[in-house]
């Protein structure tokens, strides 16, 4: 498979059609077409958010991210047991992520009950199991676009994973809904014809099939009548506008394959068309985005759809630190597995806002005192890709704070019916960088600093500013100290005047953070948010605070995590009290529900696992411990070597030569039955 020359730009374009189409449909999703022509009229864009929100999180983009980041677990032979296990390991226990509306009712939830109860895929979601109603639902298609992304220019191999990934919960139509997607989206790096994309990627499914007759009744339908779309829908909706289940893929899909060919190449037309359809539009129109999108490259989409979506992009998986992020970030995930997996070169130190693509801002954001910030825009100046700030008037003591949320509270979000939580993206001790440049005619007073905001108590961590000597870059550097009770909400820079006022632009490069945490927290400060506590994501049980604080209890194997997985050596200490039942753990290196080592207290004292799909003891030593007494748990991981013990009581080592896990996040966890107080967490690289 060989990488296109412009293969970055059209898998941006690709993945912002995607995110474009959800965001257009969204607030349409089941309308039919008669009810979107009485009370909105023709729509040709965005309904508007609640003023000041982030729009919410969605399974149309949050899953299409995990199974990115499960092919870059498994690598490029995953097969579809492994991508059943993703969902094991990075999904809510029928929370967050997808629509749990019931076994039997929800497909996704039904595939997901499936594997966690020992069903592996593709069983899991396979009809003989499941229904042939229940198993050709939407899910299989609107997951899929990722796969012609990693995949440019090779419809099969695209189609192949494609099929590999739905299985998981669907089959039939459902999985050849995803290798229809898959394929026009892999195909459109080179074909801009929509009917020419429709005929290359129909060769990937079985052509005797229900859905490849659908896709060729919508074609001679086209050809038959091919300047009316309005027409087309009336077909589709009388031939196809009664299948059972909640929302099947079959008239779905014909509406794709509909506002493709109405579209005339033209993106705005075809996400249009797709949308006025009504039915499952976020769906629908996510699947048109995403292939219209690459088709046309970021020069065929408009202005107007790029720019209410240069804000964070919200997921919903047990990750809480990947669920803030940005297009242009999932799409450096895209291009860099596509890459690895064509055994193309990778740059292996890309920070983390490099401002590279075209008009992307990575969620930025401004504010001001004493002066206007009237734009931020993505250019190339001065041999570097840069953010550039432009300012009006800022006077004499006067601030522009130009920075990117790092943590996200319940009230910014548009609503939250998928349930996303969080983690902090950055935490003290970590090491804050950034390159700034002042333009040669701009005045010798002004300087800049790096920050962090804390939400918590609402002040901010500054470096110590640093004069702009105009025409030339600084390196800007803030190892942000270790802190107590913090929840670091945003990141970025401060631009001071000490002079006269000031109109004019300064470029900002190379946003980034890294090292590892210095911190604690006694829970004092956190709050209630997400059915959870603040700044914790949780796999399953009930989890809340309590009395100053961090309470959990539950009916399985309940966990909850924080910070990030990109982490490795550190030591995590913990104040616990044990309250009810026989296993209190902390956690560290956690990748997830299915991948993390455990410390804890249990019946035979003080145990050490690892967990690998299920926990394994690895060391153990008696400890008399005993209810509603106090301990402090510590967990020291350097390499592949654990070392836990409980205050003065017994040490345990051990090193797990066996495929270690070398980064994560931490945690807190019992299993069923049980009830532990959790009174400090402190973590330390």
């Amino acid at each position: 498979m060989a990488i296109p020359n412009n293969y970055d730009e059209r898998v941006y374009a690709g993945w912002l059609g995607k995110c474009i189409g959800v965001r257009f449909g969204a607030p349409l999703e089941n309308w039919t077409y008669q009810e979107i022509r009485d009370h909105l009229g023709e729509l040709k864009g965005y309904l508007p958010l609640p003023p000041g929100k982030i729009f919410k999180p969605d399974d149309d983009t949050a899953v299409p991210v995990i199974l990115l980041h499960a092919l870059k677990d498994y690598g490029p032979e995953v097969t579809a047991e492994q991508l059943g296990d993703a969902w094991l390991n990075y999904l809510g226990d029928q929370r967050n992520t997808l629509w749990w509306g019931g076994f039997g009712i929800s497909t996704e939830q039904t595939a997901y009950m499936n594997l966690q109860n020992g069903i592996p895929a593709p069983q899991s979601g396979s009809a003989a199991l499941n229904g042939t109603v229940l198993a050709e639902q939407i899910g299989g298609q609107i997951f899929s676009d990722i796969w012609g992304l990693v995949f440019p220019n090779d419809p099969q191999r695209a189609a192949a994973y494609a099929a590999k990934a739905a299985s998981v919960s669907h089959d039939g139509a459902g999985i050849h809904g995803g290798m229809f997607i898959a394929a026009l989206v892999s195909a459109a790096f080179e074909e801009p014809s929509p009917e020419e994309l429709i005929n290359m990627a129909i060769k990937t499914i079985p052509v005797q099939s229900e859905y490849a007759q659908m896709v060729n009744a919508v074609i001679d339908f086209y050809h038959n009548n091919p300047d009316d779309w309005h027409a087309a829908y009336q077909f589709i909706a009388e031939k196809y506008g009664n299948y059972p289940g909640i929302v099947h893929i079959i008239p779905n899909a014909a509406v794709i394959v509909m506002a493709l060919l109405y579209s005339m190449g033209d993106f705005s037309r075809a996400i249009q068309i797709a949308n006025m359809a009504g039915w499952d539009t976020d769906c629908n129109v996510g699947n048109v985005g995403a292939i219209m999108g690459t088709a046309v490259g970021l020069k065929g989409i408009d202005h107007s759809w790029r720019e209410p979506i240069n804000e964070p992009w919200v997921g919903a998986s047990l990750i809480g630190v990947r669920n803030l992020s940005d297009p242009a970030a999932t799409a450096s995930l895209i291009t860099s597995l596509g890459r690895e997996i064509a055994g193309a070169d990778t740059s292996p130190d890309i920070p983390r806002y490099p401002f590279d693509l075209p008009g992307a801002t990575h969620g930025f954001q401004a504010r001001s005192h004493l002066g206007t910030v009237v734009a931020l825009r993505q250019l190339e100046d001065q041999g570097k890709s840069a953010l550039q700030v432009t300012i009006r008037k800022l006077k004499k003591k006067g601030e522009a704070r130009v920075f990117v949320p790092t943590y996200l509270r319940p009230e910014r979000l548009s609503s939250n019916y998928y349930g996303a939580s969080f983690s902090p993206k950055i935490y003290p001790g970590q090491m804050l960088t950034a390159d700034v440049y002042l333009p040669a005619d701009a005045p010798d007073q002004l300087e800049a600093g790096l920050y962090a905001w804390d939400d918590n108590l609402d002040q901010g961590h500054h470096a110590i500013g640093s004069a702009l000597t105009p025409g030339e870059w600084h390196r800007l550097q803030f190892p942000i100290p270790a802190l107590n009770g913090i929840c670091f909400s945003e990141a970025g820079i401060v631009f001071r005047n000490l002079g006269q006022p000031w109109s004019g632009s300064a470029l900002i490069s190379n946003l980034d953070w890294g090292g590892g945490p210095d911190f604690s927290f006694d829970f004092s400060k956190e709050r209630h948010e997400y059915d959870g506590v603040s700044q914790w994501t949780f796999l399953r049980g009930y989890w809340r605070l309590e009395k100053g604080a961090y309470h959990g209890s539950g009916v399985g194997i309940n966990e909850s995590y924080t910070g990030d997985i990109d982490w490795k050596d550190h030591t995590l200490t913990v104040r616990m009290r044990p309250l009810q039942g026989e296993y209190h753990l902390i956690l560290g290196r956690v990748q997830g529900a299915l991948r993390s080592y455990a410390l804890g207290l249990t019946p035979e004292g003080l145990a050490l696992y690892k967990n690998e799909h299920g926990y394994r003891k690895t060391e153990s030593s008696p400890f008399d411990w005993q209810h509603n007494q106090c301990y402090d748990l510590h967990l020291e991981i350097r390499g592949n070597t654990l070392t836990g013990w409980v205050g003065s009581g017994p040490r345990l080592k051990w090193t797990d030569s066996d495929a270690p896990y070398l980064n994560g996040q931490i945690g807190v966890a019992n299993f069923s039955g049980c009830h532990t107080r959790f009174e400090s967490v402190a973590c330390k690289a």
